[in-house]
């Protein structure tokens, strides 16, 4: 279900980065400034021809030419149960999920894009957290027994989010409140941070012009690792 460079080389770029090695992007440019990238393709459709499947295109591409390390998942080729007890998020995740944490453990930089249903993320997605942090993995009980261990602490992340709706109306008369359960909930709590948004609105409505617009920014966001 996911494309990405292997661990050996994901080790060796981070062991270069903490020593201040200089290495060659993938542009051709030298740089010191490379980051390890986890991008989430979210959309549950595997037909794969929507806008989000674009955007995350369009992410990789420049994430690419800026040199960075990146590791896609397509939510939409994972196949998993929906969890229905307590006693199963404490057992860990069905099999399927190694790669998904690799990617994550490794990742200085989190990318998720997702179209918004029902004001808030897809079903699927949701489903995805609850498994990928089943045992222990991102946030755990403290060993005191008193709060929780926030382990993804150190890890950025951005979400990339399309709606039919304008995205300043959702953000200010709904205020983002399903993106935020995300935003705050799940990455927030494990320790991410900080946190940015790039919400996409009236995307049906947009022109292929306006479209364009939006991948181009997008592929900035890439390069830039942000």
């Amino acid at each position: 279900f996911f494309a990405r460079r292997s661990s050996a080389s994901l080790r060796q770029s981070a062991t270069l980065r903490k020593a201040g090695v200089i290495q060659i992007c993938g542009s051709g440019r030298i740089s010191c400034a490379m980051t390890t990238i986890a991008l989430l393709d979210a959309h549950p459709d595997p037909d794969r021809q929507h806008y989000i499947n674009a955007l995350c295109d369009a992410y990789a591409r420049g994430a690419m030419r800026g040199g960075h390390d990146l590791a896609r998942i397509n939510l939409s080729d994972m196949h998993f149960p929906i969890l229905r007890r307590p006693g199963d998020w404490k057992n860990g995740p069905p099999p399927g999920f190694e790669a998904a944490r690799a990617a994550f453990d490794a990742a200085e930089h989190v990318v998720i894009a997702f179209p918004l249903w029902l004001g808030g993320m897809p079903a699927l997605l949701r489903g995805f957290f609850e498994q990928l942090t089943a045992g222990g993995f991102g946030i755990a009980p403290a060993a005191d027994g008193k709060g929780w261990t926030q382990k993804f602490k150190g890890k950025s992340a951005r979400l990339i989010v399309t709606m039919g709706m304008p995205a300043l109306i959702y953000q200010t008369i709904f205020s983002s409140h399903g993106v935020k359960v995300l935003e705050r909930n799940i990455l927030g709590f494990a320790g991410m941070g900080p946190i940015r948004e790039t919400l996409i609105g009236m995307v049906e409505a947009k022109s292929p012009l306006q479209r364009q617009r939006c991948l181009q920014r997008v592929e900035k966001l890439g390069e830039a690792a942000r």
